[in-house]
């Protein structure tokens, strides 16, 4: 019996609907309700309830992936270069050098100030995220760490934005040994003796060759390199033919070196000349502002 006023709907009716046992409820004044739809309309009230609650943004998780971060997917450790804006001068023309063994070295020159430059040496920490390292300091300065690229941080850490914002960026150097001024630093494990002008070579790619000073006269000659197996040889070389009170022995050491040398090693801003698998027989130092 239906009261007055009611309507009955059939169970599962609706489109689409197909037959079966359901029971109708029915009350007055309203369309009888399937119980099969009972569970349904929990869900999507459920639902709505949970998205007011959580709103339309998406969570960053708490934890990010370390499988994924420039830390392990990169290959940054080397050097960085650009000039950096200044307050007072024309640049902060700058060079960075990540270590695989997480220490740095910085070069800062300030254009328009003179010629001096500045050398930082320490460690580094990553952030959490690791996409950001930390170079230790008062106070310490940040880097984002990009393919071939790092950014220079705001001291909170936040990227720097507006017209400058790409002023900001350092690029990678390359991995090659050639273009770079090497100062000699160590001669068969020994330590180079301060001298008034400190021995260092350049390669020259396009020539094929090397120039520098011994400790006494500056040299040249020829050299073949092959960086796919990180061989190197040195020709005869040729000298100016000056005596010095002071040098003459590290010239002559250093000139054995290159005679004897057969393969090189390079890490950032370090490189040794090597033969076969013995000791370094000599290491030197990258100077990329002078």
């Amino acid at each position: 019996m239906i009261g007055r006023g009611s309507k009955s709907v059939p169970a599962g009716g609706g489109p689409g609907h197909s037959s079966g046992s359901g029971t109708d409820m029915q009350y007055d004044g309203s369309e009888t309700m399937n119980t099969k739809s009972i569970p349904i309309l929990v869900w999507a009230l459920a639902l709505v309830a949970a998205l007011a609650a959580g709103g339309c943004t998406t969570s960053t998780p708490a934890n990010p992936d370390p499988a994924h971060n420039a830390r392990v997917s990169l290959d940054w450790a080397g050097a960085y270069r650009g000039i950096l804006p200044c307050a007072d001068c024309e640049g902060i023309e700058t060079v960075v050098v990540l270590a695989d063994d997480e220490t740095f070295s910085t070069q800062r020159r300030y254009l328009g100030k003179g010629e001096e430059v500045f050398t930082t040496r320490g460690s580094f920490d990553w952030n959490a995220a690791g996409n950001t390292v930390i170079l230790a300091g008062d106070p310490p300065t940040r880097y984002f760490v990009g393919e071939n690229r790092i950014w220079h941080l705001a001291l909170d850490g936040s990227r720097i934005t507006g017209a400058l914002a790409e002023n900001y960026v350092l690029d990678k150097l390359g991995d090659s040994p050639t273009g770079t001024y090497w100062k000699l630093v160590e001669l068969n494990g020994q330590p180079v003796p301060k001298l008034d002008r400190e021995p260092y070579m350049i390669l020259d790619a396009e020539s094929g060759k090397v120039n520098g000073f011994g400790g006494c006269n500056r040299f040249g000659g020829p050299y073949t390199l092959d960086e796919a197996t990180s061989r190197i040889r040195f020709g005869d070389l040729a000298a100016t033919m000056m005596a010095c009170p002071a040098g003459m022995d590290v010239e002559r050491a250093f000139h054995e070196v290159l005679r004897r040398a057969d393969n090189y090693s390079r890490k950032g801003d370090r490189l040794t000349l090597n033969r076969a698998r013995m000791a370094p027989l000599a290491r030197f130092e990258a100077v990329y502002l002078r």
